[in-house]
């Protein structure tokens, strides 16, 4: 990757650009209406959001206000635990669209799986969601589907099904890899995408961090967005200031050598948010 607007490429050869703009806790309103108008400017072509965020309408208005041809840019949005099931994500989706102003979504993701802890049909939930995500993809109102915060264990039903998720988005970062995951993602041809990728800024106080970024003349959360491109998983930093949105766009010019990308990945657990897929009780 050489660039904000390089892509990852789905494995329905739909490309991705290959860092994201999240806007995960960014207030609905002007804020979040000139964060995305800013991080378009700084470059960025891929805008992840979700309903259950509370800004969808705001995004939407800051990528109207932002001047730049829909094709020319990615948005992602999630679908609530609320409204999982067939008939409810069909809804779901269309007061997305409706939201957002757009009449198409690039990628759409179940938020979170429903688990055995909650649900003893579980499975089939996610099975009759993603029956209605799969429609909306073969009807076009969807480039790609996918998933976030789902186990090896959600995963496989999904996999035996018609068309398989192209993305799973899931917390990564330094001091927490979810290794397993990862690999059984990759293993599957399934994109992996980092949210918190800073650690919702709690990675970035660590001191072994700061002296390797300080090796290359970087800040902290530019050595952990570039990490996350070294192990081909795409990165979705957020901030609301523009000095940083545009800062976290700069991972281009340097590359983390194969002995600090070690020292990186074998940190011990820190920093995680705590939210496990089968735990939560969201």
């Amino acid at each position: 990757m050489g660039k904000i607007t390089d892509s990852f490429i789905l494995q329905n050869s739909y490309p991705i650009p290959c860092v994201g703009f999240g806007t995960w806790q960014t207030p609905n309103g002007d804020t979040a209406i000139q964060a995305v108008k800013t991080a378009i400017d700084a470059g960025y072509r891929h805008i992840d959001t979700a309903v259950v965020y509370g800004n969808e309408i705001s995004i939407g208005q800051g990528i109207k206000a932002s001047g730049i041809d829909r094709e020319a840019l990615f948005i992602t949005s999630k679908l609530w635990n609320t409204e999982r099931g067939y008939t409810k994500t069909l809804a779901a989706f269309e007061k997305t669209l409706t939201d957002l102003q757009l009449n198409y979504l690039d990628l759409y993701l179940i938020h979170w799986p429903a688990s055995e802890s909650k649900y003893f049909d579980w499975e089939q939930i996610n099975l009759d969601t993603w029956r209605a995500m799969t429609e909306l993809y073969k009807a076009g109102r969807i480039k790609a589907i996918g998933v976030s915060n789902f186990m090896p264990h959600h995963l496989k039903a999904l996999l035996e099904t018609e068309i398989a998720p192209m993305v799973n988005q899931i917390e990564f970062h330094p001091g927490h890899m979810q290794a397993e995951t990862v690999a059984y993602c990759q293993s599957k041809n399934i994109l992996v995408e980092a949210w918190s990728p800073l650690g919702t800024g709690r990675v970035l106080k660590n001191e072994m961090l700061q002296k390797i970024a300080a090796k290359y003349n970087k800040s902290t959360a530019q050595l952990c967005i570039r990490w996350c491109l070294q192990n081909n998983v795409l990165p979705l930093p957020k901030s609301i200031t523009p000095a940083r949105i545009i800062e976290n766009s700069q991972v281009f010019d340097f590359v983390i050598t194969d002995e600090d990308m070690e020292l990186i990945n074998r940190m011990p657990p820190f920093g995680a948010s705590g939210k496990h897929p089968d735990q939560v009780d969201f």
